[in-house]
């Protein structure tokens, strides 16, 4: 008779299943998002993705018996959705119009370096590791050399770079703050909460800006609805519930190894789907960053 702990052990072949999700969707929704706004606004499109989404998990997650929200989560997960999709997806879209979905990519992966910034600068003092201290080196390298003015070819724009550099800020302030934030015990309700708040404030942004006015809705190509739609349930459902299950039942290492496959993925789907150029500047770039998110992911602290 097995034991309790090999009778609950996940099937590997259900484990490569929900790797493969976070990998590839998550790694195609930069690709996606480039599609969406084609013809659709950037903040309309990401607030009402996130609508559509944190309504659905939301009502999963009170339909299955989970308790109601109080007043105090309501206000952090406002607090972290303003920062997380807010801040931190809203400006990827809309930088999207002027950077290409490769570069969005790589420069997404500094939020690692991000968070050891922020936790070394912060109130804690976390002193990183020499480890993490050459990860967070080596990124910085890699920053200069994708957003460096002496590019081989093309060129990137200032203010689509800085804006995602400052979103990728954005995301590890709010993943921090998450961490010690009083929230609902169920994270498919506090994720559904978040999707909600920030799905409304990227759709004030998106009236606030005018978008509802100068959106042609009958030219919405249907290449952009499809495109839409997967960010639905493939990028916010899908990938999200892969990802919740195995932060349960995989190591932390293994689980956060898609920060630095998401920007290869990316990269070869713009290079494949967008006709977007890989330069010889690109590859060395995704390198570093790459290299350096591997290694503040494996020598970080616990």
């Amino acid at each position: 008779m097995a034991s309790a702990p090999e009778a609950a052990a996940p099937a590997r072949w259900l484990k490569v299943l929900a790797f493969g999700a976070i990998y590839i969707i998550w790694g195609s929704t930069y690709l996606a998002i480039f599609i969406a706004i084609e013809t659709l606004p950037p903040f309309l499109m990401a607030g009402l993705r996130f609508l559509l989404a944190g309504v659905a998990l939301y009502a999963f997650a009170r339909l299955s018996g989970t308790p109601a929200p109080k007043i105090i989560h309501w206000k952090s997960t406002a607090l972290i959705g303003a920062l997380l999709l807010l801040i931190g997806n809203g400006a990827v879209v809309w930088a999207e119009q002027r950077v290409a979905t490769g570069i969005a990519a790589l420069l997404v992966t500094t939020v690692p370096l991000w968070v050891v910034l922020l936790q070394w600068w912060g109130p804690a003092h976390k002193k990183p590791t020499l480890g993490v201290v050459l990860g967070l080196a080596i990124g910085l390298a890699g920053m200069v050399v994708l957003v460096s003015p002496w590019e081989i070819s093309g060129g990137i724009d200032l203010w689509g770079g800085g804006a995602i550099f400052l979103a990728a800020g954005a995301w590890a302030m709010g993943s921090l703050y998450s961490a010690s934030a009083q929230l609902p015990a169920s994270p498919i309700l506090t994720t559904g909460m978040q999707m909600l708040c920030g799905g409304a404030l990227l759709l004030l942004t998106g009236t606030l800006t005018g978008e509802w006015q100068t959106t042609n809705w009958s030219e919405v190509s249907e290449r952009s609805w499809w495109a839409f739609g997967y960010l639905v349930v493939f990028g916010s459902l899908v990938a999200f519930t892969a990802y919740s299950w195995l932060t349960r039942v995989a190591p932390p290492a293994q689980v956060s190894t898609y920060a630095y496959v998401n920007p290869v993925i990316a990269v070869l789907l713009g290079w494949g789907f967008a006709k977007e150029e890989i330069t010889s500047q690109t590859l060395i770039a995704a390198a570093l960053l790459v290299t350096a998110v591997a290694l503040i992911t494996l020598k970080a602290k616990r």
